[in-house]
């Protein structure tokens, strides 16, 4: 098997093979693994469970304290050492079990003491809070992400001279060996993922990292909405609070928006950020057309969803959606990318140029 820098064991055959002149990074190890970063895109700052940039962040439940010198309001109970501030009623089964969990009710006591302690009303509040988790958890979670995918994107370059490099030793070694055409092209490939590890290894950037943002923001997008559902429901002693905490066409947060007008901005909203990001792919491939379309696809179907759940969620969803844009928009600011010291700053005028391209395809 060819190899960069070392001879290694190929299967049935042994051949001590280097590739001469690849001039590939010292002490740079193996590992299986290839992926080349192409069509690596996140859609971030989508208020429902994001995907591919899916959706971009929500907080983490870990790292959610409690506010010393509180007082903790009337009936409520004690689960697991968790305070329990919704009762235990609900369906059987993995639903109630997921809605009765530590991390929701973590999220709770975060949402009522972000409350207490700023003395708002209960639909600000779960702005705040919803502001306050994603600027803190995701926004640099976010921003390692595109560290990541800045370097692995940098790496795209020296890839494909090393895979012209490859392609040409392997042909050589083909007509040594009397390889068949199978064989050539499973020498080529195998050693390609070898020398893509290496590369990857060699700058710590590994595309699989970048899906950290991921892994946090799905399971606290449910536990925060959990939570204000069960904040929502008949049994929680906050349940009046929040049914006079509402606002404008809203004001009962315990039930859904009759006038629809929460879900309609949610989904556009939503779509609005898949079209932008889609914005950026000259020559999308047919995964990522695939990708795109379903994260269309979600988006509209959340609309009908947000109007059957209680208003203080689908507040928590559009809060969510519009605070992840923002912050996406920030870090695509050439400032921050030199800040970040990427190298992948394509326009001076990264605003402009989506308001450019987003006219030029849906108005002209």
């Amino acid at each position: 098997m060819l190899s960069v820098g070392r001879a290694v064991k190929s299967g049935i055959l042994q051949l001590p093979v280097r590739l001469s002149g690849l001039g590939s990074p010292s002490g740079v190890q193996m590992f299986s693994g290839l992926g080349s970063p192409s069509g690596v895109q996140m859609f971030s700052g989508l208020g429902s469970p994001s995907g591919v940039q899916m959706f971009s962040g929500l907080g983490s439940p870990s790292g959610v304290q409690m506010f010393s010198g509180l007082g903790s309001p009337s009936g409520v109970q004690m689960l697991s050492g968790v305070r329990r501030l919704s009762g235990g009623a609900g369906a059987a089964g993995w639903y109630s079990s997921l809605s009765d969990s530590a991390p929701v009710h973590l999220c709770e006591h975060y949402l009522v003491s972000v409350q207490q302690v700023s003395g708002l009303p209960w639909w600000l509040s779960i702005i705040v809070a919803t502001l306050s988790v994603r600027t803190l958890i995701t926004l640099p979670l976010a921003t390692y992400q595109m560290v990541i995918i800045g370097k692995v994107e940098a790496l795209q370059a020296e890839i494909s001279e090393l895979a012209k490099r490859l392609r040409y030793e392997v042909s050589i070694r083909a007509k040594e060996r009397g390889w068949t055409e199978k064989q050539s092209r499973f020498q080529f490939k195998k050693n390609l993922r070898r020398i893509v590890s290496q590369l990857y290894i060699r700058d710590n950037c590994h595309p699989f990292k970048a899906s950290l943002l991921i892994w946090v923001q799905l399971p606290l997008w449910i536990s925060v909405s959990l939570a204000l559902r069960n904040l929502s429901l008949d049994q929680s002693v906050l349940q009046p609070e929040m049914a006079s905490g509402g606002a404008l066409w809203f004001p009962d947060l315990t039930s859904p928006d009759a006038t629809w007008i929460l879900p309609l901005c949610l989904g556009l909203t939503n779509l609005l950020i898949v079209e932008v990001f889609s914005l950026q792919r000259v020559s999308p491939s047919r995964f990522q057309r695939i990708m795109t379309n379903s994260v269309r696809a979600v988006s509209v179907l959340m609309i009908p969803i947000a109007a059957t759940v209680p208003s203080s969620m689908a507040l928590y969803w559009l809060t969510s959606s519009l605070v992840g844009f923002g912050h996406n928009l920030i870090l695509r600011s050439p400032a921050i990318l030199k800040i970040l010291k990427l190298q992948t700053v394509k326009s001076e005028s990264p605003y402009r140029d989506i308001v450019s391209a987003f006219i030029s395809k849906y108005f002209k």
